[in-house]
């Protein structure tokens, strides 16, 4: 099947799967589409399982042939190629766009908190709590790696905390904590996971894809990855977010302006990755400037509807393929080794340490800031840990692990976690809120 044909079955399923949600389920978008998904992957893997048995009885392979057929689609999407250098660059700026950039200033402090300090607090906490639980479980798996499997999973997908924290009725400075935190630690996550990747030979090519990374070169090696990383990432978007504002101010043609904002994130994203910054970081940074000064400086109101209508509707279809692709990523996750009833156990066990592990990270800060004399909601904590949602990003982090047993592990891990914070943050998520206020 060619790229083009693979691409129109996924937008068709998308839009298939969509349809479904609106007319039976109506569940947000994302979250139907990807439990129709997920239920479609349980159904097809049973009838394989069921179908092998009876072909094997019978003596013929023909049973499985769908799922072996469908199976075989989906490992032409490479998920962490696609998710990490296509769709992230476009779906941060979308979601950026429409973030009010003095919310976020006004909380600068709480939101730098929770996306530095709270990240790596839960980053040491999930890895060390991952090893010692692994360990009872009589899984053998080095240090590192749970490190590893902290740092893809302690950063909140925005991707995921957008559409739902604007559907769940939180009070508005709540709202912009969760959201600017996800914003800015899933550009510094990212970094973090690579740093981790490069402290020891667990995957050389992945090291070398990254050149320059930590290697060898000690905690100054780790530090100027790290400055040149993230901070690089937000001089660049600074550079480039006033470069496309200056562009615009020159202009009046809503055409022209919306395909400059999409060479922005395009562009932007992928001449940022080549210099070996944070395109994350950078694709944030690009949205707010956009987004607040070029929104209200640069446009017209009809290029500013323009501008909105098209941005929504780009978000909401690589939203709709991303989740339907997490979905049937059940249909590919490795069925030995892992699937063992230790492997399930850590599995399910890994929800309650990650959400445990968040608490604490962001129960920290939270309760310095109080001493400073900063004002928080009541059960801002709870809230703050619920609202904590994991997505694609952490899945195409896990499938940059080196191949083999502990990847497998991980990657299951991280699926289970994936899943629990879509379908049941996701969807209780209001009612904790409003339990909360």
């Amino acid at each position: 099947m060619t790229d083009f044909q693979l691409a129109a079955l996924l937008i068709s399923l998308a839009a298939l799967f969509g349809y479904l949600n609106h007319r039976l389920l109506r569940l947000p978008q994302t979250i139907g589409v990807m439990s129709l998904a997920l239920i479609a992957s349980l159904a097809l893997l049973i009838f394989g399982a069921a179908s092998a048995g009876s072909a094997a009885s019978a003596g013929s392979a023909a049973g499985g042939g769908v799922l072996s057929a469908l199976q075989g689609l989906l490992r032409q999407v490479d998920l962490r190629h696609l998710v990490l250098d296509v769709l992230l660059g476009f779906l941060l700026f979308a979601g950026a766009l429409h973030v009010n950039l003095d919310d976020l200033l006004d909380r600068r402090l709480a939101i730098t908190s929770f996306a530095t300090v709270s990240l790596l607090v839960s980053t040491a906490l999930v890895g060390t709590a991952t090893f010692l639980l692994l360990g009872a479980l009589g899984l053998s798996l080095g240090f590192l790696y749970c490190l590893l499997f902290g740092a893809l999973i302690s950063p909140t997908d925005p991707v995921a905390v957008l559409g739902v924290m604007r559907r769940a009725g939180a009070p508005r400075s709540l709202e912009a904590k969760v959201i600017g935190e996800s914003l800015f630690n899933d550009g510094l996550g990212v970094v973090i996971f690579l740093t981790l990747l490069s402290l020891a030979p667990l995957h050389q090519e992945a090291a070398a894809a990254h050149a320059g990374a930590a290697g060898s070169a000690g905690f100054g090696g780790v530090a100027l990855f790290l400055l040149r990383e993230a901070g690089g990432g937000l001089a660049f978007g600074l550079a480039a977010g006033t470069l496309g504002y200056l562009v615009l101010r020159t202009l009046d043609d809503h055409r022209l302006e919306v395909l400059i904002t999409l060479a922005l994130a395009a562009g932007g994203y992928a001449l940022a990755a080549a210099l070996h910054l944070s395109a994350p970081l950078a694709m944030v940074v690009i949205g707010l400037l956009i987004g607040n000064h070029g929104r209200r400086l640069a446009m017209s109101a009809a290029t500013r509807e323009h501008l909105d209508t098209f941005w929504e509707l780009v978000d909401e279809i690589l939203n709709a393929v991303l989740f339907l692709l997490i979905g049937l990523e059940l249909l590919l996750l490795p069925l030995p080794g892992p699937w063992s009833v230790a492997g399930l156990a850590a599995a399910l066990l890994a929800v309650p340490v990650v959400l445990a592990c968040r608490w604490v990270g962001i129960g920290l800060p939270v309760s310095l800031l109080r001493l400073a004399g900063r004002a928080f909601t009541p059960r801002a904590v709870r809230v703050i840990t619920w609202a904590g949602l994991r997505g694609g990003i952490s899945v195409a982090l896990a499938l940059s692990l080196p191949a083999g047993e502990e990847r497998a592990l991980l990657l299951l891990m991280t699926y289970v976690v994936v899943v629990f914070s879509t379908l049941v943050q996701g969807l209780t998520l209001g009612r904790v809120i409003r339990g909360a206020l």
